[in-house]
């Protein structure tokens, strides 16, 4: 499953995040992570003192990936949607967050994380998980705000509203797509949104159609 340059702990880690995405904390038992990482007990222990380690890596991992991944689609520079290369516009860089290629069917990782009472019961493992949650508002309601400050966006928006509203379409939007079975739902939503923001403006298309 994992390539041959892979250390132990990074099998471990990795066999552990997808655990965790896929069965949720309890569902993620040591002998799980040793079977899908290929590391016997022995080795499992010597790198870390056990699951609820584990389980802190996996999710710091976790967490680390999002914002790297989301940091790609708002940064300031690029291609837009649409608009060459260079500065973009806060549109164009919310545009490119939402409509950026994910596994829809299979939910958000971190979004999970939130939805397992096991880890939002644990202080260290709940803290990567608000903390990254918190950074992606204010990211987004800062690039709202330049927007409203360049004249791309209706006068009166909050940006702490407009950013948690980006927020709940992307993990709302991952439940109606899990529900119904297919990523339409989790587009539908993702386009209304946009059109909400900038009335008339012609779409981008979504990786998902």
């Amino acid at each position: 499953m994992y390539s041959g340059g892979m250390s132990t702990t990074e099998r471990l880690i990795e066999a552990t995040r997808e655990l965790l995405w896929d069965r949720g904390y309890v569902g993620t038992s040591p002998r799980a992570i040793q079977q899908r990482a290929g590391a016997g007990q022995g080795s499992m222990y010597h790198h870390f003192s056990g699951k609820p380690a584990l389980a802190r890596a996996a999710i710091a991992r976790t967490t680390e990936e999002l914002r790297a991944t989301a940091e790609a689609t708002l940064g300031g520079t690029g291609t837009g949607t649409g608009t060459g290369t260079g500065s973009r516009s806060a549109y164009d860089r919310i545009a490119a967050y939402l409509l950026r290629e994910r596994e829809v069917l299979r939910g958000c990782p971190v979004g999970r994380l939130t939805m397992d009472p096991d880890v939002m019961a644990d202080e260290t493992l709940r803290a990567p998980v608000d903390e990254t949650l918190d950074w992606l508002r204010d990211r987004l309601a800062g690039i709202v705000q330049e927007g409203l400050e360049r004249g791309e966006f209706a006068a009166g928006l909050d940006p702490a509203e407009i950013a948690s509203t980006v927020v709940a379409t992307v993990q709302g939007g991952y439940v109606l797509a899990r529900a119904s079975g297919s990523p339409a739902a989790f587009d539908a939503g993702v386009r209304g949104l946009l059109a909400l923001l900038a009335p008339g403006r012609a779409l981008p298309d979504s990786p998902h159609s």
